[in-house]
C-alpha cells in the first residue's frame, strides 16, 4: 500500500504552567505557527487540531489548515484521532507533532516517515542518544526527560521518567560513558487503523505510574519503531522556555 503521510499538531490554549503558549509571540509569529511552517516544508497536508477558538482564528490569519476539536480530550494523541477522523481521508499514516515545539526540524518528520518503509511498523517516535559530556543532572537524572530502552529491532522495550537502565557497579558520574542512553523525543507517528485502535484502550497501570502513555500501548502488545536523531528540540512549556527559544533566535523582548 502506498503510504501516505498527513501531519497533526494538537494544540490547545489552556496549560497549567503557560496558558495560550501555542499563541506566544517568537520572533513575530505565533508559536503554532513556527511548527506549521516547519512541518509543510515536508509534508503535502498539515492540520492544526484545537478546542479553541483564538487558536483557529490565529491559524487562520496566517493561512493555515485548522480543525476544531472536543475540548473533553485528555491527550494530543486522543484528539489527533478525532482531527484524522475528521479530516484524513485519504492518509494512512498520522504523524503527530507536539504545538508546543517550534524548532521541531524536517529531518525529525522525514525519520518518521522512513520507519514505515517497513509494513508491520504500527508506531514511531523519536530517540537522541545522550551524549558522554551531557549534563547528568539535567539530561539523565531529569524526570521531565522520559528515557527509553531499545531492543535490537530497533523497537521501544519501556519508556521511564527514571535512569534505564541502572549501571551496577559504577557511579553515577560514570554512566553516560559506560553505556549509550536515550532520551526520548515526544514525537509519534501511527497508521490510521492503529490510532483508532490505541485510543480506545483504557489507562494501564504502568501509564498511570510514570504518566507516559505510551506505557499503555506497550502494555497492550503493540510495537513502537525507534528511529534516531542528533537534532535536539526546545520545547515551550514555560515563559522560560519561551525567552530561551527567543535568544536561540536572536531576539529580545
Amino acid at each position: 500500500m502506498e503510504r501516505k503521510f498527513i501531519g497533526i499538531i494538537p494544540a490547545r490554549y489552556a496549560s497549567t504552567r503557560f496558558p495560550g503558549k501555542p499563541l506566544a509571540d517568537l520572533g513575530g509569529k505565533p508559536v503554532i505557527q513556527h511548527v506549521y511552517e516547519h512541518a509543510s516544508s515536508v509534508l503535502d497536508m498539515v492540520y492544526v487540531a484545537t478546542d479553541d477558538t483564538r487558536i483557529e482564528a490565529a491559524v487562520h490569519e496566517f493561512g493555515g489548515r485548522v480543525v476544531m476539536t472536543s475540548p473533553e480530550h485528555f491527550s494530543g494523541t486522543d484528539r489527533c484521532c478525532e482531527a484524522y477522523m475528521r479530516v484524513g481521508r485519504g492518509y494512512n499514516v498520522v504523524i503527530n507533532i507536539q504545538g508546543d515545539e517550534p524548532f521541531v526540524q524536517p529531518e525529525h518528520i522525514e525519520t518518521l516517515k522512513a520507519c514505515f518503509t517497513d509494513p508491520n511498523v504500527q508506531i514511531a517516535t523519536l530517540v537522541k542518544p545522550l551524549r558522554s559530556d551531557d549534563d547528568f543532572a539535567t539530561t539523565l537524572a531529569a524526570y521531565n526527560t522520559p528515557k527509553v530502552v531499545i531492543n535490537r529491532n530497533r523497537e521501544a522495550m519501556y519508556f521511564s521518567r527514571s535512569i534505564i537502565p541502572y549501571f551496577r557497579g559504577k557511579p553515577h558520574t560514570e554512566w553516560l560513558t559506560n553505556h549509550t542512553y536515550y532520551k526520548h523525543i515526544g514525537m509519534y507517528a501511527y497508521r490510521g487503523d492503529v490510532l483508532g485502535e490505541i485510543t480506545l484502550l483504557p489507562q494501564s497501570p504502568l501509564e498511570i505510574a510514570e504518566s507516559l502513555e505510551q506505557l499503555r500501548w506497550l502494555e497492550n502488545g503493540y510495537h513502537i519503531k525507534v528511529g534516531f536523531t542528533e537534532v535536539e528540540t526546545i520545547g515551550i512549556d514555560t515563559p522560560e522556555d519561551l525567552e530561551r527559544a527567543r535568544k536561540r533566535l536572536g531576539y529580545t523582548y
